[in-house]
């Protein structure tokens, strides 16, 4: 048979050599030597090498090693060369070659398949690594802890364990004979035993995991058999049950580690271990955020720093769910009401006492008592109230809580304002779009822990959050759902797949690192934290999700998510805060390099220190005031009173005083104008002029210029302290009593004491009068308009009502020098007169422009008389002193003048006394009042110290501060890890 099959071969090895021609296109047959062709086929004939021409030497090769071979000779005879029988030597190498090149090519190629096949199976493996935080790290960190090689060699042998094991078949013997008393409890073990390889094999679905044996079993048939299926679920309950305990055991375990942490942080905070406690990880990560907080705000830049987001639909149970993490009732609730209106940062920390207190108060609140949990609620409320701009319902100011208590699991979460999908009435019409842009702005963070919550009472359909937190983590990297109100969705629902679909991420379309079912009550708010997580377990307990194994025990209770949570941001902070310091030390050199090229010889002062090198310039400045002279004060308010007062003393008290007949009425009326004017206008008149004064004095020594140390980056400021103390600054009202006392009795007094005094009195007058004329001539130009001269010179010309009044002035003019005695008014008669004359120069005139022109013109002819007898009055002292007896001389207007001005030099004494020891004081405790508000109101502080210097110096110094936490942070979390 065997030599059927190589003839076989052999024919069809000819066939195929037989078919190609020419070297190259040789079998590869026809290429072996002569010696290879007979070992691999015995019955090669060889008659094609029986032509002479064949008889020639050729070069051969091994198939060993490709080197030529020796010449071999063969023996030529009659009928071809020698028989192959003599080279079975040879063909035994030859095979045995073969056959190791064959075992050597293939081990190659099949370890080559299998590489290739093992790592296309490894690359479809699913990658496991983002899964890890579902077990605790204490697994992980086992073999740091304990060696197990120790372990191991400390447990004895099994051959040592067997001696100890009783003989189990004199055992078995013992109870075979007492097989009829024990038959029940004997089918009880058995039963026990099935049940815990049922445990074991609990995993395979659709094959009996009963395990069971022929002995024990023969005496059970007075029991009913139980199907496999109801076994089953009898033993999945009694998992779940324990289960149930286990995890109440642990409750019980924590709860006690609780209570004992609590001590020992109560004794290191009494100081009984005599140390100084350093701020624990949690504080120091929240201040980072706090200070990057307004960082942010303030120049509109944005860190990536980890924190946990929490966000959902309206009334979804954000609020709940922070609540049953913090562990206690601290937000506002409402029903269906928008009560989150402004991002809230609750920062959880692990401390002795369940306070919780505001970054910017010191009040703690007292979260174990009634009063003080409706008080912090209060306040919160009001805090987001205030953050909320008129116009608007919700706000980006983010309101800061630190919270801290035995057992909290230490991470820092935002609650945000619920996503709504319409703007009902009262909502401003932006309340949609700003929650939105809330929204993403903290979760476009690409280290922010994003916590999406989903109301499960509700239909799946009508949510809107799932689909802004999957544009905003399309791979759910970063995201953990948390379905609530699940005792209501296990109700309501119809079909429980559809709670085990969104827990499983196949009905949402988004992703999750984990998925979470929670109960946060019933709906009551007056519900205590403690009842609300009993009701949880006992939910969960009963539940059909758990006994159906829809959801695992894993996935549900508060608990497990905040534990979940927390090994989340951890894990982020541990990522990336090392990155976070590194981006801003680069822009820390940034903006110091910025800062040497552009202010090389200034200090970096942010605002907070020019606010402070302004306040001491301004209160320099105040200071200042009490240096003034007294003799500059009373210059001052000397010449500003009479300036003031001037215009009321010529019209309404010398003018008609000086139009009586002799000196008694002259002065009868002088005494009864001056009377009222004191009492009623003057002292008032005189505590304006000094506020005024006051508030000049002040302007000046604060915009005054002082060269090149002068900064104009605080002109702003100063002139808004400036106003708001003028502002703010009131009179002493009791000092114009008493100033109406002083201007009263130096009134009058007439006793002009020496003739130094009567002249400084004409002086006055004089330049009074001068200054009355003058600006009565200017009326008079302006009325009659250019006279010949400025008419020629400049070429001007009058207009038609100058001309008339210049008509009218002329006449009136004949007139007064007709009478130089005359009335200060004009009778009709004599207007009548005025008008006829006019008219017979061709010139219509009003009676009212008479009169108006008669008034000016009148008053010059006055002031001129008045100036003339001024200077008779000169050598009238003598005269004075004798009463102006035998003499025909009478100047009782110089003794007016002397009255006047004695009174504004007493008024401007007293006025400088009260400026000096009263209302500068005053004014400086003002601008001392306005600089602390302005210090402590922020917003007035970045109003009025703007620029780039002041931006980059703030700037600079919020990055430096920002690094340096960051770094302390980094070295504390080197520590604790």
């Amino acid at each position: 048979m065997w030599r059927g099959r190589a003839a076989a071969f052999c024919v069809g090895c000819q066939s195929l050599a037989n078919s190609s021609y020419g070297v190259k296109g040789k079998s590869p047959l026809q290429k072996l030597h002569l010696v290879s062709r007979s070992i691999h086929h015995p019955h090669y004939i060889s008659s094609k090498f029986q032509r002479p021409p064949l008889r020639t030497s050729i070069q051969q090769f091994s198939s060993l090693n490709r080197l030529p071979l020796r010449k071999t000779k063969l023996l030529s005879v009659k009928y071809g060369y020698l028989p192959h029988r003599n080279f079975w030597v040879a063909r035994l190498a030859s095979r045995l070659l073969k056959l190791r090149y064959l075992v050597l090519g293939s081990a190659v190629g099949g370890g080559y398949t299998a590489k290739k096949t093992y790592d296309q199976w490894k690359e479809t493996l699913p990658d496991l690594s983002d899964y890890r935080w579902i077990v605790p790290d204490f697994i992980w960190e086992l073999d740091e802890h304990i060696d197990f090689e120790k372990l191991s060699k400390a447990l004895p042998d099994a051959e040592d364990l067997a001696k100890l094991l009783p003989d189990f078949d004199k055992i078995g013997e013992s109870l075979s004979s007492l097989k009829g008393f024990f038959s029940p409890g004997y089918n009880l073990v058995s039963e026990v035993i099935g049940a815990s390889d049922l445990l074991l094999l609990l995993g395979s679905q659709g094959e009996t995991a009963f395990r069971a044996t022929d002995q024990g079993y023969e005496n059970d048939k007075q029991y009913k058999k139980v199907s496999d299926k109801e076994k089953i679920d009898q033993l999945q309950e009694e998992l779940l049950h324990t289960q149930l305990k286990y995890q109440r055991i642990l409750e019980r375990l924590e709860k006690e580690n609780k209570e004992l942490r609590k001590l020992v942080l109560q004794k290191d905070d009494k100081g009984i271990h005599q140390r100084k406690l350093k701020k624990s990880l949690i504080d120091m990560y929240s201040e980072v955020l706090d200070i990057l907080s307004d960082y942010d705000a303030s120049y509109n830049t944005q860190d990536h720093l980890p924190r946990v987001v929490v966000v959902g639909d309206q009334s979804a149970g954000k609020t709940s769910v922070l609540e049953m993490i913090a562990q206690a009732r601290i937000f506002p609730r409402g029903s269906g009401e928008m009560m989150t209106r402004s991002p809230v940062k609750v920062t959880l920390s692990e401390g002795p006492h369940h306070v919780a207190l505001f970054k910017d108060s010191s009040r703690e609140f007292d979260l174990t008592k009634e009063e003080d949990l409706a008080a912090l609620r209060n306040e919160i409320e009001i805090r987001m109230r205030k953050s909320v701009k008129e116009g608007c319902t919700v706000s980006a100011e983010t309101i800061s809580l630190n919270v801290k208590g035995p057992g909290l699991q230490r991470m820092v979460l935002v609650d945000l304002p619920g996503v709504i999908s319409t703007v009902t009435s009262g909502m401003a019409p932006d309340t949609k779009d700003t929650i939105f842009s809330i929204s993403k702005a903290y979760m476009q963070n690409p280290n922010a822990i994003i916590l999406c919550i989903q109301d499960g009472s509700v239909d799946a359909e009508r949510s809107i959050v799932t689909d802004l937190v999957s544009q905003m983590d399309p791979h759910g990297k970063r995201t953990i759902f948390v379905l609530t109100k699940v005792d209501l969705a296990e109700k309501n629902v119809a079909s429980p797949n559809r709670i085990q679909q969104i827990i499983e991420g196949k009905l949402f379309p988004m992703k999750a690192l984990g998925y979470f079912a929670v109960v946060t009550g019933k709906g009551n708010s007056c519900e205590s934290i403690d009842s609300i997580k009993d009701y949880e377990e006992e939910f969960f307990q009963n539940s059909k999700l758990l006994k159906t194994c829809m959801l695992k025990a894993h996935q549900v209770t508060t608990r497990n998510l905040s534990l979940a949570v927390s090994d989340c941001f951890w894990k982020m902070v541990r990522e990336s805060v090392e990155q976070q310091a590194d981006a801003f030390k680069a822009t820390r050199f940034n903006l110091e390099t910025e800062w040497k090229n552009n202010y090389p010889r200034l200090r970096e002062l942010d605002r907070n220190e020019l606010f402070e090198k302004a306040k001491n310039e301004i209160l320099d400045e105040v200071i200042s005031l009490s240096q003034v002279t007294p003799k500059h004060w009373e210059e001052i308010l000397q010449k500003t009173l009479w300036e003031r007062v001037s215009t009321h003393v010529i019209e309404n008290i010398y003018l008609p005083a000086a139009q009586t007949t002799n000196s008694g009425t002259f002065n009868t009326t002088v005494d009864i104008k001056l009377k009222q004017w004191t009492d009623k206008q003057l002292p008032n008149k005189a505590v304006e002029v000094a506020w005024e004064t006051l508030q000049e004095e002040f302007s000046n020594f604060m915009t005054e210029k002082k060269g090149k140390e002068h900064d104009d980056i605080f002109d702003k400021l100063k002139q808004a302290v400036k106003e708001e103390s003028i502002k703010r600054h009131k009179w002493n009202e009791r000092a114009e009593d008493s100033l109406r006392v002083i201007q009263h009795n130096a009134l009058e007094d007439r006793s002009i004491s020496d003739k130094q005094q009567w002249d400084a009195a004409i002086h006055f007058m004089e330049d009074t009068l001068q200054n009355r004329l003058k600006d009565t001539e200017s009326v008079i130009e302006d009325m009659v308009g250019p006279d010949w001269k400025k008419r020629w010179l400049y070429w001007v010309g009058r207009t038609k009502e100058q001309n008339i009044r210049n008509e009218t002035k002329n006449e009136l003019e004949k007139m007064i020098k007709c009478n130089e005695d005359h009335a200060a008014y004009l009778a009709n008669d004599e207007v009548t007169t005025v008008r006829k004359n006019l008219e017979a120069k061709g010139v219509a005139v009003d009676p009212c422009l008479i009169k108006d022109t008669w008034h000016q013109v009148y008053r010059r002819h006055f002031l001129r008389t008045a100036l003339s007898h001024c200077n008779l009055c000169r050598r009238g002292f003598y005269y004075y002193q004798r009463h102006f007896v035998d003499s025909e001389l009478e100047c009782n207007d110089v003794v007016l003048f002397w009255r006047i001005q004695r009174m504004l030099a007493i008024t401007a004494n007293t006025l400088r006394q009260q400026l000096t020891n009263t209302e500068v004081r005053r004014l400086e405790k003002n601008v001392k009042e306005v600089l602390e508000d302005f210090a402590e109101a922020g917003d007035k502080k970045v109003k009025l110290l703007t620029g780039k210097r002041v931006q980059l110096a703030e700037d600079l110094k919020k990055v430096r501060e920002i690094q340096e936490k960051l770094e302390a942070f980094i070295e504390a979390l080197h520590q604790e890890k």
